[in-house]
């Protein structure tokens, strides 16, 4: 039976850019996540009959809000549900489940890379049928529809059994829970050279990859382990659990220190990685070398002609405003476009389907090609693993190797996190007021060239977005940027990106710390962060 259930509006639904993200007790408000969802179905228009993909991280309040879309989404008119086996799907996952389906579209529960539990954080993001993330016109349109939201719809029923493959029937609607990970699987195993792999580990070349007791814990069992043969303990922390066992599923060196501190041992394993909270995002670390996102972007662009899936070459490359510039020299040297988008996977979504691009990356530890239409941290370990199976050398080289040829981008991202959200915005308008007057003058990171507020036009609709980051541009190449991140569920958080490019005959061997000293003083002098955040030092540098 279904039943019309009144309610009143919250002002707070307004998706960020993955989905709306707010803290456990926040979702756990009576009708909150059900005026959620019902904006969502109110935005769309032509899904009755279709599919809908639903699944998440495993995280607290996962099994839950599954239980209410699929009884929302049967009384709706949807009319079929795919569900990962427990609730679980990869983000990466989900997108080619919805791919691969035909679906209509999907609800990923997810808050990434962002902490688990009762007293932490929780989100939804609705995909739509390419597999990738809403657009901003969807997104708006759900936000609009929160506001004015009066009742929602809802299927008075028996929770669904998640955990056994097979269907029931829900009402009108059919719900098919499926393996989460073996369509993804062979997936992967259609783009890289898994015998080349196999080999190599079977030679003797050893791995760690950390799950960070998230998401990936179960595909990287089955591709690393099972159909790669590597040992069985080669998967850290491999059980997704409610609250990642306490983890910040996070990939980065302050996040993952456990496996950081294991690949910088005497003993360390040859290649060591780590994947976040949904699986879609990646840390890379070779024995006693770690790779910034930036530049693992570049050397997987450089190289992804030697999996078989690329073997015919990209078709351009993608990347962030704020992520470091290396890619763009790889794009060069291939006679291939470069795109600088907004932050967001939403953005690179509409270049794939052009094909336009072939591999995309963010700073954020993001890296994805057009297999998918979100970002894919195992997919970026498998193409690690192609390359060092191909060129046979270890990740230091490889590094060395790549900034001989294209030179050295310097760069680190400083986050201040939990900053009054007043003062978080009135140290951007502080800078934006002053633009037009930083070319030319002078501070501790040398001479300004240019400073805007970036605003990007996409090339297949000619959309504009704005406001997307203060850059300050200096004459030697450098740049500072700031902009507010829109991935935290409490306060603002304010990311300070800083880059410093070194050709191929300077010095390539600088501390990133000393090599970025005086423009990080230059961002200290520029937007006082001190005096608007209280804060002396970021709260994490990566």
């Amino acid at each position: 039976m279904i039943h019309t259930v009144a309610t009143t509006p919250f002002d707070d639904q307004k998706p960020g850019t993955s989905g709306l993200r707010k803290k456990v007790r926040v979702f756990a408000q009576p009708h909150y996540a059900e005026n959620f969802v019902q904006s969502v179905f109110d935005s769309l228009d032509g899904f009755a009959g279709q599919t809908l993909v639903v699944g998440g991280d495993g995280r607290y309040l996962n099994r839950e809000v599954i239980q209410i879309v699929l009884k929302m989404a049967a009384a709706n008119g949807f009319g079929r549900a795919l569900v990962g086996q427990g609730g679980i799907l990869s983000t990466p996952a989900a997108s080619h489940l919805i791919r691969a389906s035909g679906a209509f579209g999907g609800l990923v529960l997810s808050a990434s890379h962002n902490p688990g539990g009762p007293d932490e954080d929780f989100g939804i993001k609705y995909n739509i049928g390419n597999g990738g993330p809403a657009p901003e016109k969807v997104t708006d349109a759900i936000a609009a529809r929160s506001l004015v939201i009066d009742h929602y719809t809802i299927l008075d029923a028996a929770d669904v059994d998640i955990d056994t493959i097979g269907e029931i029937q829900l009402g009108d609607m059919t719900v098919e829970v499926v393996d989460p990970v073996a369509a993804y699987a062979d997936l992967m195993e259609s783009l890289f050279d898994f015998a080349a792999i196999r080999a190599q580990i079977a030679g003797g070349f050893t791995l760690a990859f950390d799950s960070m007791s998230a998401v990936t814990g179960p595909y990287a069992v089955e591709i690393f382990e099972r159909r790669l043969g590597a040992p069985q303990d080669t998967v850290m922390n491999g059980t997704p659990l409610p609250d990642f066992g306490h983890h910040h599923p996070d990939p980065n060196l302050v996040h993952a220190k456990e496996l950081y501190d294991r690949m910088m041992a005497p003993d360390a394993p040859d290649f060591g990685a780590a994947s976040d909270g949904d699986g879609d995002r990646n840390l890379i670390i070779g024995r006693h070398s770690y790779v910034t996102p930036s530049d693992s972007l570049a050397v997987l662009a450089a190289n992804a002609h030697l999996a078989p899936g690329y073997a015919a070459g990209l078709k351009g490359i993608a990347r962030s405003m704020p992520t470091s510039g290396a890619a763009d020299r790889v794009a060069e040297k291939l006679g291939v476009p470069l795109y600088e988008t907004p932050t967001g996977w939403k953005f690179f979504g509409n270049l794939l389907d052009a094909g336009m691009a072939t591999i995309c990356g963010e700073e954020s530890a993001g890296t994805g090609s057009d297999h998918v239409r979100e970002k894919d941290g195992i997919w970026a370990v498998l193409l690690w693993l192609n390359i060092l199976a191909v060129r046979q050398q270890s990740v230091a080289a490889i590094m060395a190797d790549h900034w001989a040829t294209y030179g050295r981008n310097y760069y680190a991202r400083h986050d201040y996190e939990a900053i009054a959200k007043d003062k978080a915005d009135a140290l951007m308008a502080a800078l934006r007021a002053k633009l037009d007057s930083l070319s030319g003058t002078a501070n501790s990171g040398g001479t300004v060239k240019a400073a805007d507020d970036f605003a990007y036009t996409d090339p297949t609709d000619q959309s504009v977005s704005r406001n997307q980051g203060v850059r300050i541009l200096f004459t030697d190449g450098s740049r500072v940027v700031f902009r507010l991140s829109g991935t935290g569920t409490e306060g603002a958080t304010l990311r300070v990106y800083i880059e410093r490019y070194v050709g191929p005959d300077g010095d390539l061997g600088l501390e990133t710390g000393d090599a970025l000293a005086p423009l990080i003083a230059a961002a200290q002098e520029l937007a006082d962060i001190t005096g608007y955040t209280g804060m002396d030092q970021p709260s994490v540098i990566t």
